[in-house]
């Protein structure tokens, strides 16, 4: 997903909620932030390392590949970006490390999902922000694994995106160009991807690069043959996919708010978004490389206050300025907490099912 749901549209789950304005706006600036909080940042700022919930280009471009490397990558896109659904999946005849692998594919509902929205419960409005990434991406980015792999992550010249015209689809064949100055032509089908590597572990064949940014796209619905599902056909829903992710979102929100005693798996609050449906169906079917400024006038009409632009930069100062022992009370302070809270619950888990892909670590332990 991009910043017009992790931002936008997270404010409006936040809002629907029952959070207020000034709370929606945290929750949706943490949300914001996975995608930008690298370990250059956290540099910059002073704060932990382990911290970091994304890599740059530069960062992955100089990332090591071998065992060390790797699970430095794991823990961070299987951490935030491709929770994994089944981390005791079965698939039969196949070897032990091709099913390590396997099991790291993301995908909604899964215990980890659980795990993930129960360790914000009585946390920080950061930490509600960041579960809040973590379950959208489950839905963006299912059948994709947060882990270099050319077999699980590789897609391939028969991909193909539903059209829609008036009731009907019409499908058209995608067209796939490595060129990272050019933005996605929507009118023509042609989509930035990363370049083919056939090394297994390339950087290259991390998450959906090979499928470029289509699958953040909410209007995208498409089909194509995955190598670890036996070359079937799989089609992916965004717009219906994408609902499920914000009525879910609205569910897990009041759950964190104290208004559900447990959270459960495929529970969704269809009540409290049902007159608001409409609305959110046409954002997100609209065919726009961008709906930031869609789901902002929505937020706006919702809460009835001005939803600031995404800054990065907005809670650096406060960091920076405050005191040794202030630091882990400021907002980026919070967040660096549940990160590596978030991160290390996460590997650990992993390690726990007997893959080793994201290594361990004892802090949280």
């Amino acid at each position: 997903m991009q910043e017009d749901f992790h931002y936008y549209a997270t404010y409006c789950a936040a809002y629907i909620s029952g959070f207020d304005h000034e709370e929606s706006l945290d929750i949706a600036y943490s949300a914001q932030f996975v995608d930008l909080c690298t370990k250059a940042l956290l540099n910059k700022l002073g704060a932990p390392l382990l911290a970091a919930t994304t890599q740059s280009q530069l960062e992955l471009a100089n990332a090591r590949t071998d065992i060390i490397g790797l699970q430095d990558i794991t823990r961070i896109w299987a951490s935030f970006h491709f929770l994994p659904r089944d981390l005791y999946a079965q698939k039969q005849h196949r070897t032990k490390r091709y099913m390590r692998k396997y099991r790291l594919i993301c995908g909604p509902n899964g215990d980890l999902l659980v795990d993930t929205i129960k360790l914000a419960k009585n946390k920080s409005l950061q930490a509600i922000g960041i579960s809040m990434h973590v379950l959208a991406d489950t839905w963006a980015h299912m059948y994709f694994a947060g882990t270099p792999s050319l077999v699980i992550n590789n897609t391939d010249y028969d991909f193909y995106e539903f059209v829609k015209e008036g009731e009907d689809y019409t499908k058209v064949q995608v067209k796939f160009r490595h060129s990272a100055s050019a933005p996605d032509d929507l009118e023509k089908h042609i989509y930035t991807n990363s370049i083919l590597q056939n090394n297994e572990n390339s950087i290259m064949n991390l998450g959906h690069g090979r499928a470029g940014h289509f699958p953040d796209y909410s209007f995208a619905k498409y089909c194509y043959l995955p190598a670890w599902d036996d070359y079937k056909e799989m089609i992916k829903d965004n717009p219906n996919d994408y609902f499920k992710a914000f009525t879910q979102m609205v569910y897990g929100l009041k759950f964190l708010r104290g208004e559900y005693e447990t959270f459960e798996k495929n529970t969704y609050d269809l009540i409290s978004v049902s007159s608001y449906e409409q609305r959110i169906r046409e954002i997100l079917e609209k065919r726009q490389l961008n709906a930031c400024n869609d789901w902002k006038a929505f937020g706006e009409e919702l809460s009835g206050e001005t939803i600031e632009d995404f800054d990065v930069n907005k809670y650096h100062e406060e960091y920076l300025n405050a005191p040794a022992n202030e630091k882990d009370n400021t907002s980026i302070g919070k967040f660096v907490k549940a990160a590596i809270d978030q991160k290390c619950m996460v590997s650990n888990k992993i390690f726990e099912s007997g893959n080793g892909l994201a290594g361990f670590s004892k802090v949280g332990k």
